[in-house]
């Protein structure tokens, strides 16, 4: 029998305990270390990144290979990047049997991910630490990476955040970022009974499809994203006032939001993102 098909599934309370002591390892607060002990939602996020087997799966935060252990053994190709040095060493005894797995020390926002990643469409999968989900998700999809699917273990009052809809308080820059990019898609409720330590928030998994071409054509993604930025800057004011607030020169305001059809009493969280697109192109017409 293979040392591989031998292995006890780390998503469980007794095993992660089991290795924690083994290795002499403390939950790392400033890492924002949760270890996920429920094999069900291992399963579910396999399911949600619909892995196939052969499917090249960048993972990030592998922790002591909870995860991981899921994705390899559904036939995934690994590649996991892990910010804790303490951790590959312990990554090297879990997953001990998987050749399909490959631990890469590092920081996702410093690694460069064309080169341990190369050129072929993969997947990404990632149970992240809270405090930095935002940037890693906005890292990964603004560098067009050829990403297929992003599945991520996220607090839900951020996943709130990415699938919301115009109007509703939870919309934001966040939201047209990701819709910009993706289609997100809530798929599961995480207790916090699933980790230990549990955590005091509740946790979802959320599916992001990435899109072949964005949901809306624009002149200048840089200037898009500039007035995104700026219109929910101050989200009290009007856009007008807004944008003015965010550096946009005033009389280009005036202009752009006529040349728009946007009233500028209007209010940034009640813009579509095709509205968004449509006063960036005005912006991008003008003389800068």
């Amino acid at each position: 029998m293979s040392e591989k098909a031998t292995q006890p599934k780390i998503a469980s309370r007794e095993v992660t305990t089991h290795i924690l002591k083994a290795f002499g390892l403390r939950m790392s607060k400033k890492l924002g270390q949760n270890f996920l002990i429920d094999a069900g939602i291992v399963q579910g996020i396999v399911d949600a990144a619909q892995i196939e087997p052969g499917d090249r799966v960048l993972e990030i935060g592998p922790g002591i290979g909870t995860l991981t252990q899921g994705l390899a053994e559904a036939g995934a190709d690994v590649t996991a990047v892990e910010l804790d040095k303490k951790l590959p060493a312990v990554l090297a005894e879990t997953l001990k049997g998987y050749d399909n797995v490959r631990i890469v020390p590092g920081d996702i926002l410093k690694v460069n991910i064309p080169e341990i990643m190369g050129d072929a469409p993969f997947k990404v999968a990632a149970n992240l630490p809270y405090y930095i989900t935002t940037p890693i998700l906005m890292a990964l999809l603004e560098r067009h990476l050829p990403i297929t699917h992003m599945v991520t273990m996220v607090q839900k009052e951020v996943a709130l955040r990415m699938v919301a809809q115009p109007g509703g308080k939870d919309y934001g820059a966040l939201s047209v970022a990701v819709q910009y990019y993706t289609e997100p898609e809530i798929v599961l409720d995480v207790p916090p009974r699933s980790f230990i330590p549990a955590p005091e928030v509740d946790s979802v998994v959320i599916a992001c499809k990435v899109r072949e071409t964005p949901a809306v054509t624009v002149q200048s993604e840089k200037m898009f994203f500039r007035v995104v930025k700026a219109a929910f800057g101050q989200r009290r004011k009007t856009l007008a006032n807004a944008l003015k607030g965010g550096g946009l020169p005033k009389e280009q305001v005036r202009d752009a939001m006529e040349q728009a059809g946007i009233d500028p009493t209007r209010r940034g969280e009640t813009l579509s993102l095709a509205e968004f697109a449509k006063l960036a192109d005005a912006f991008s017409a003008m003389p800068q």
